[in-house]
This record gives C-alpha cells, structure tokens and sequence, in this order.
C-alpha cells in the first residue's frame, strides 16, 4: 500500500521521510526500498503517482518574525541600515532600538550602535512594497560582541539546527560554545577558547556541505567525541 506522509507543500529536510510504496519521483527525493526520503531543505509536492523536493534556495526573503543576524553599513541621526543577507537592506528606527524613548536632540544613534558592528534582530514587518523593518528592544536582542560570525546557505539553517535543536545543541555542548542562527544562514560562534569555536565551525561547515545524507548525526557526534 502507498501512501504519503507528509503533508503536500511542507517543508523537508534532509533525512525526511515523505513517502511508503511506490511512486515515480523527481529532484530531491532518494528511495532506499519500499521508502522516500528527502535529499535536501526544500517544498515537498505531491502529484499523484509523482513526488519531488523543491530546494530552497537563493537569496534570504525575510518573514515577520525571523530571528536575523544583520550587519549595521549606516547610521543616520535617527535609524540605522542593515545588511540582512536578503536583497533589500533593512531598517531599524531609534524608537525600535532600546527600550528606553529616544531622543534625536540628547542621543546619539552611534552610541547605540555603529556601522560594522554586528546585532541580532527580528523582523518586524515586510510586505515587499518597502524595506524591511527589524527591532532589537526585545530580550536577547542586540549587539554580539566577540565571537565569530559565519555564512552558510539559509535553507541549510533548519538542518544546523535539527528537529528540536538536536543538532545544534549537540554541537553547543560538545564544542563548549554559544551558538545564535539567524535564518538568514548567519551563525555566530563564541567560546572561551579559539579552537572550540573553530572546531564548531568546522562541524556547521561539514553539516552545511553533507546536509542531503542520511546518517549525519551520527557521524557529526562522532566526530566531536573522537576530538574530546
């Protein structure tokens, strides 16, 4: 008996099963017997007899609600511009920055933050019709300091992560560091010495590049107890 077991248009990531029986399939799908699973982050589609995964790929498009790693290029006396990784740069206003009321007559943008520094943000709104709009006056938000900051693939973000952050949270641990995925593919790395967190990102390098196997979990927690 086939049967789907995903739901049509879901996002999938590696290592997904999506499908028992048999089908005729495309791009994105591996058959290991009786069994589909997905090679890559992509849409899964259902055609009937013919299934495929759609990869996610290209340019970051923001959401409201993201968690993004932005890049401050300007300041002016009131806001602030930021490369996102996305194809529009995106704004954030004073009164969005701290939770304390800004003054643009007493305060000064760049002692909040500064062209070249590094901040953890959310999307605050996009529609497409005008830049996005981030804040940083919520909990956890704000500028990194320290650490280093990493690019990868956004549609990879989701394996780095994995389901319920078994992944990542593995590599945390393993690696004593501090971990932040934005998802626009930015990751920043901090431990309290250089070569933990050059063994982290050689480990999120290696996940990035192999993110379409089977097995890779495995594999990664090997290869972080063979390094303790």
């Amino acid at each position: 008996m086939s049967k789907i077991v995903v739901e049509n248009h879901e996002i999938v990531i590696p290592g997904d099963l999506i499908a028992e029986g048999e089908y005729r399939y495309g791009e994105g799908v591996v058959k290991r017997g009786k069994e589909y699973y997905s090679t890559l982050v992509g849409l899964f589609q259902d055609k009937g007899d013919f299934i495929q995964v759609k990869a996610l790929k290209g340019k970051y498009i923001p959401r409201p609600g993201d968690l993004v790693i932005g890049k401050i290029i300007e300041v002016g006396l009131t806001s602030w511009i930021v490369n996102i990784g996305a194809p529009y740069s995106a704004i954030l206003i004073a009164n969005n920055a701290t939770e304390k009321r800004f003054d643009p007559v007493k305060d000064d943008t760049r002692r909040i933050f500064d062209v070249g520094d590094i901040i953890l943000t959310k999307i605050a709104s996009f529609d497409r019709t005008r830049d996005p709009s981030i804040l940083t006056n919520e909990r956890g938000l704000g500028k990194l300091r320290g650490g280093r900051l990493i690019e990868i693939e956004a549609a990879h973000i989701p394996r780095v992560i994995g389901k319920k952050g078994t992944m990542i949270n593995m590599v945390k641990r393993l690696t004593r560091t501090q971990i932040i995925t934005g998802q626009n593919g930015r990751i920043w790395v901090q431990g309290k010495k250089v070569e933990d967190e050059l063994k982290a990102i050689e480990v999120i390098r290696k996940i990035e590049l192999e993110a379409h196997t089977q097995g890779l979990t495995d594999r990664i927690r090997d290869m972080l107890s063979n390094s303790q």
